[in-house]
């Protein structure tokens, strides 16, 4: 049994609309750029910020001069069409910088997370074999020198004095200078190297890889499809400020944070200090209009926002709530920022006073707190993509908002359920443009990720609503199956907790937790719960209540029966999915089942 779902047609574009590119002129992404550098010369495309205080301001000319210098660095190193360059870097005008000159030269990019272990970004660099490697000292300096001597290109940036680089070489100020200051070397201009649409633009490694290393090999077809969708229905252009916070190396600020703002005219501001009180600063002093963000951070400005309000006088609240009903009436056919600013304006100048839009996916937002952004008049626009399909494959348009689904399919892409249940949950499968061309030399899971008629096999399970609304529930793989043979999500529950203050939790069948020779030892299920450093007993039975509470708002075979509390941060990818299997094996190392407390009666503490 399958379902189909129809794909978001081009929105009409509005008026400030005109100074984007036109993804369908173009065959490769660097073509792309080129044109975009050249036509938005004057406006500011980057702005760097290390704490509260601006280190780099790059007009879209002074990019295209750092591109051309690098590119000619790469054309003297042989670069050029095919051959890999891997970027390592954290989130700075560098890495797009890096990533758009390796495009000139017709090569394919290979985004490694910084986030990963130095262990964990060698094995990549070993699986995609770069003839470059572009890196700053702080990553660089974990790597022996003969880890890296197999790559015959490395350029390290932010080099100390008196570094030892062995046969890799600084890449030293933006402006061309070296590091003592001295005069920009003379240019001689790089070859650009054009590319077709089915070349490979780049290999990115799926942010659940675990084991064997999944590169996804995708086209510059992807990208460019990927680009004409987004844009028409969240275009980014000059005046607009896009603040970087995702890594640059995740499809999500790939596309958003670079090709996105960069082809319109916008401006990208990166922070180097991604602390929670520097990310509102930076939103205050750049006076940001978008950012992408995962729900953590979702999670962390509700939080930052409920605190100010707890602490209002009661009279103040209440006219807080009863301006967040207005506004929600107001604003239910489409976003208005300047009424929502105008009736919530404390709030919103808590956030600069600009933000017109936040962009999240990655992982489960829960819907009670992407309606409750709404009421506040700061939308956002919850997304549903994966690597394999170059970031987006749905998204809410906001029109109406919607805080129950991840969206309709964007243009081009298809979209189907497969298997699906008498529910209507079964497996999503996608197929468009946007699809990867397989995994890098990896033929075996290539085959497995595709059916026989080119559909994408995500994973994911899901249903389709009556206007083709995609409801996601969990991980096929993540699904529990009960005594009684209900199929029951951790994902959806999760989500159904996301109410119950907590700094993380998720949810897992007992049996998996802890097994003996393989066997389950018990099907109860367990939330798996860290509260804020120091919790004690009676927050620890506060929450154990409102867990509680939530609980019995479910069906009765959804119900938890047990709660086990850690002080471990969880491990997340980079796109801040909780790794079960890595979460399930810390949790069995420190934890037994006596550790485990039921949940049924309320605590005796607050009674």
């Amino acid at each position: 049994m399958e379902s189909v779902e129809p794909s978001h047609s081009a929105a009409p574009r509005d008026a400030r609309v005109y100074e984007m590119l036109d993804a369908t002129r173009y065959t490769s992404v660097g073509a792309m750029l080129r044109d975009a550098l050249v036509q938005f010369k004057t406006h500011l495309a980057f702005t760097e910020l290390d704490r509260k205080r601006v280190v780099h301001r790059l007009t879209y000319l002074d990019v295209l001069r750092a591109v051309e210098r690098l590119a000619r660095r790469f054309e003297d190193a042989g670069i050029g069409a095919g051959d890999r360059v891997a970027i390592v870097m954290t989130n700075q005008a560098r890495w797009p910088i890096a990533a758009t000159a390796a495009f000139f030269r017709g090569a394919i990019v290979v985004p490694i997370d910084y986030k990963l272990t130095p262990a964990e970004r060698q094995s990549l660099l070993g699986h995609a074999k770069p003839k470059a490697l572009v890196t700053e000292y702080p990553l660089f300096a974990p790597h022996a020198e003969g880890a890296l001597s197999a790559i015959p290109l490395v350029l390290v940036s932010e080099v100390p004095a008196n570094a030892r680089l062995g046969h890799a070489q600084p890449w030293g100020a933006l402006d061309g200078s070296d590091s003592d200051g001295g005069e920009a070397a003379p240019l001689e201009a790089p070859t650009f190297v054009p590319r077709a649409l089915d070349d490979v633009a780049t290999i990115v490694y799926s942010s659940g890889t675990g084991g064997q290393p999944k590169g996804c090999l995708l086209p510059h077809r992807a990208y460019l499809a990927q680009y004409s969708a987004l844009t028409s229905l969240f275009p980014l252009v000059v005046g607009d400020r896009y603040f970087s916070i995702l890594p640059t190396n995740h499809a999500i600020d790939f596309m958003c944070g670079f090709l996105g703002p960069l082809c319109g005219g916008a401006t990208v501001v990166h922070q180097r200090t991604l602390r929670p009180e520097f990310l509102l600063s930076t939103m205050k002093s750049q006076r940001i209009t978008h950012m992408s963000v995962v729900p953590l951070i979702l999670t962390a400005f509700e939080r930052s926002i409920r605190e100010k309000l707890d602490a209002l006088p009661g009279w103040q609240r209440a006219a807080v709530d009863r301006l967040m009903k207005v506004n929600e009436r107001l604003t239910e056919k489409r976003p208005n920022r300047l009424l929502s600013r105008a009736l919530l304006r404390p709030i919103h100048d808590a956030f600069g006073g600009e933000l017109r839009m936040l962009f999240c996916g990655g992982a489960f937002v829960e819907q009670e707190r992407a309606e409750w952004f709404h009421r506040l008049g700061l939308p956002v626009a919850i997304g549903y993509g994966l690597t394999e399909a170059s970031t987006v494959a749905t998204v809410n348009d906001l029109r109406p908002f919607r805080g129950d689904s991840v969206g309709r399919a964007v243009s081009g892409v298809e979209l189907r359920i497969v298997g699906a249940d008498a529910s209507g949950v079964g497996e999503v499968q996608l197929r468009g443009p946007t699809l990867m061309l397989g995994y890098l030399d990896d033929e075996e899971q290539t085959r497995a990720a595709f059916t026989d008629d080119g559909w994408l096999r995500t994973g994911d399970l899901g249903h389709l609503d009556a206007s083709h609304h995609l409801h996601l529930v969990g991980r096929s793989k993540n699904m529990i199956v009960t005594r009684g043979g209900k199929n029951v999500y951790p994902e959806d529950l999760e989500g159904a907790f996301g109410s119950v203050a907590c700094e993380e939790l998720a949810v897992f069948a007992e049996g998996y937790l802890w097994q003996t020779r393989g066997e389950l030892v018990g099907e109860r299920l367990v939330v798996v719960a860290r509260l804020k450093s120091g919790a004690d007993a009676r927050e620890q039975a506060r929450f154990r209540d409102a867990l509680l509470t939530a609980n019995q708002r479910l069906a009765d075979y959804k119900r938890v029966h047990a709660l086990l509390f850690t002080d471990e941060s969880f491990p997340r990818t980079a796109s801040m999915k909780i790794k079960r299997e890595v979460l399930a094996a810390g949790v069995r190392e420190r934890h037994t089942t006596a550790d485990v407390l039921a949940l049924s009666e309320p605590s005796e503490t607050l009674r």
